[in-house]
């Protein structure tokens, strides 16, 4: 039997999927040609779920800790027990200290399972959610709501003419909704490439023009570009004139950011900056593909809001080709189903109301919630629940995490495999993955459709979805009438307003809104004035700049170079998802060690040689990666590999995650983006020696 089905869990997902089934069990897995969205590409993780769902360290039933923590001493025990001892643990915080003193955890959002946790969150009160958001996604999703009123989304289906890729990786990392094999197509069609990466990419290799800037500097790149624009009058006049506000200060305000000055900040040339801003503004239809590296620094929201800013003068925003609106299905509003306005005052009682943006998408900055652990200030956190994420590998200044780990008064962790987080958990639930249950695909992001992923085989042992652990959960705790009798209903319901149930959505497989360009010709955009806000009173009013400005941490970089010389930042490995997937043999075998970028003449310098294991030290500490020489990275920057331990080290601490873990090196105090909390994850200043194995 062969069963249509969308990837998912092995990274955002959406490739179509020929999955075969016999006896229960799936045998291979292979690329749809007929799925609209891959036409039959497949990474080499989509082919590896295989082995996920069969490998033989899964997690099969609920366990609890009998030792001290960390020291790998588990009982077994029923789903019952599992449920009434968390939920115990729950009504015990909750009386003691309130529900602010819970803390529920998502690691990257895949599915349903992030809005069914923020359900439970408002129906108890409990405002201090954490998530990825203020490092991924959410800079750029709130600067395009605050800007232009929808997420743009490059037009694919629509040859554009020239696509700037900014800080992605499509070829090897997918974005949420994007996926590599559209953009190749695009070039393959001859659009024009402009590649801004401090790597030379896959992508980049392709490139009419690879941009190599400092890390960290893409806001000051983008006022370079429109400084450009702007003095060389290459903007769309009649656009601008009739469809935005603001253009008249954002002219000014560029006065401050020189063509001298910007090539002294970012390491590009005035040549390079010139030539960026005339080949996006003059070759049209032209589109921006934006990624997550933009948003791992301090200026993460102004950056993409200069990066809107540049779509939108040159009149590229809900054009063919360009970066469109993607309305989608009738479905539940995801507000609805989050039942936000169960907990109308949420706003007044999260732990950071400060970061007004990060409150307005309903979460708390990963690095605030450590904090409050560890000083009990603004309030105690005394416990957590964590779902699909390994905080030890994914919060900035991950030792500072760990002893927060270890301090709480409970942590429940539901998982696939025992990560290093997991390993520090007081109760681990066994977690179903893809294939395993029915599943809603894309539900919630703003790319126009959803997907339809169904059960095909059933889960080993007792392993249950994430969303079924989390119905049930809301129930023991006393909330039944707000959740289903099984999440079949939930999905039917969220279905409804399109007319169908999830039985008729699975011959569907995928839902699209009305999609259609220009249609802010009739309604305008949807902001207060209806236009392109390039300077938004509403960031004035809540007291962060109404313009993109450049938040120069030179300075104190400057200083910290004198110890440390080198600027690290770091990559995602093409083989992997995120901390995920090191256990699964196929995948170790394509990258079996964390690998170094550097260049040969850095390396030489240092007395380090292709395949040496490098020390790499900052302020927060060290850890070690292995050395690859890389002739077309900066001498002044190396790169490293992101989310490493080592399943298969038992002999090491919680599986070695400190060995390689590059969040070792990263830090998590102040300053933070004043909107949203982002801290900076890349360009930190380092320095390396050789170093042995461990």
């Amino acid at each position: 039997m062969i069963v249509k089905t969308f990837c998912a869990r092995m990274d955002h997902g959406g490739c179509g999927m020929l999955v075969h089934v016999e006896d229960g069990r799936i045998k291979k897995i292979e690329g749809d040609p007929d799925c609209s969205l891959n036409r039959g590409t497949l990474c080499a993780k989509g082919l590896a779920q295989v082995e996920r769902l069969n490998h033989p360290d899964r997690l099969t039933y609920p366990m609890k800790r009998k030792g001290e923590r960390g020291e790998g001493k588990w009982a077994r025990i029923s789903w019952d027990e599992a449920l009434e001892t968390i939920s115990e643990k729950f009504k015990e915080t909750i009386r003691q200290d309130g529900p602010q003193a819970i803390s529920l955890g998502q690691g990257t959002p895949k599915g349903l399972e992030l809005f069914l946790l923020l359900r439970l969150a408002n129906l108890l009160q409990a405002p201090n959610v954490s998530t990825p958001g203020n490092i991924c996604h959410m800079p750029r999703e709130t600067a395009s709501t605050l800007t232009c009123g929808f997420f743009p989304i490059p037009d694919y289906d629509h040859p554009p003419a020239c696509v700037v890729v900014w800080g992605s990786n499509l070829f090897q990392t997918n974005e949420e909704g994007v996926i590599g094999s559209q953009l190749k197509r695009a070039l393959d069609r001859g659009a024009k490439l402009i590649v801004i990466d401090p790597r030379k990419t896959a992508v980049a290799s392709r490139a009419d023009l690879w941009i190599q800037p400092k890390p960290g500097a893409d806001l000051a790149l983008a006022l370079g570009a429109l400084r450009v624009i702007v003095d060389e009058e290459l903007y769309d006049r009649v656009f601008v004139e009739n469809w935005t506000e603001g253009f008249p200060e954002l002219t000014d305000h560029l006065r401050q950011y020189s063509l001298d000055n910007v090539s002294e900040m970012t390491w590009v040339s005035k040549d390079q900056i010139i030539r960026l801003a005339q080949l996006f503004s003059q070759t049209k239809p032209a589109c921006i593909q934006w990624g997550n590296a933009i948003e791992h620094n301090i200026n993460s929201f102004q950056c993409s809001r200069a990066l809107l800013i540049l779509m939108a003068i040159t009149d590229n925003l809900d054009v063919p080709g360009g970066n469109v609106n993607r309305v989608g299905p009738p479905v539940m509003r995801p507000g609805e189903l989050v039942q936000i306005k169960k907990f109308p005052d949420k706003a007044e009682r999260i732990l950071s109301p400060e970061f007004r943006l990060a409150t307005m998408m309903g979460f708390v900055p990963s690095q605030l919630i450590v904090k409050a652990i560890l000083t009990g200030k603004p309030n105690p956190i005394r416990m957590m629940y964590i779902q699909g994420g390994n905080p030890l590998l994914s919060y900035a200044n991950a030792k500072e995490t760990f002893e927060a780990l270890k301090k709480l008064d409970f942590l429940a962790v539901s998982e696939i495999f025992l990560t290093p987080t997991a390993q520090l958990a007081d109760l681990v639930l066994p977690a179903a993955t893809n294939f395993e249950f029915d599943d809603i695909g894309h539900f919630g992001l703003p790319h126009g459709f959803i997907l339809a992923r169904p059960g095909i085989v059933e889960p080993p042992g007792e392993c249950w979805s994430d969303s079924k652990i989390l119905n049930e959960l809301g129930k023991h705790l006393g909330l039944g009438q707000h959740f289903w009798n099984d999440v079949g209903e939930c999905l039917d319901e969220i279905l409804k307003p399109a007319g169908m149930t999830y039985d008729d959505f699975k011959t569907i497989g995928i839902l699209k809104g009305k999609w259609e360009y220009h249609s802010y010709q009739k309604k305008g955009f949807s902001t207060p004035s209806g236009k392109i806000e390039i300077y938004s009173e509403k960031l004035k009013a809540w007291g962060y700049d109404p313009l993109p400005s450049y938040i120069d941490l030179s300075p104190s970089v400057e200083e910290s170079l004198k110890e440390y010389p080198l600027i690290f930042t770091s990559a995602k490995d093409p083989f992997y998802f995120h901390s995920a997937y090191r256990n699964i043999p196929s995948l170790r075998k394509l990258s079996p060690d964390p690998i170094l970028l550097i260049h040969p003449d850095t390396a030489f310098q240092t007395g380090i040689k292709e395949g040496d294991w490098v020390a790499v030290e900052t302020q927060r500490g060290s850890i070690r990666q292995k050395a690859k020489l890389d002739h077309e990275i900066d001498p002044r920057t190396i790169v490293l590999s992101f989310g490493w331990w080592f399943p298969e080290r038992k002999d090491l601490e919680l599986c070695g995650w400190k060995e390689s873990n590059l969040n070792v090196l990263t830090d998590n105090n102040p300053p933070y983006e004043p909107a949203i909390g982002s801290i900076p994850l890349r360009a930190i200043p380092c320095r390396i020696n050789k170093s042995n194995p461990f």
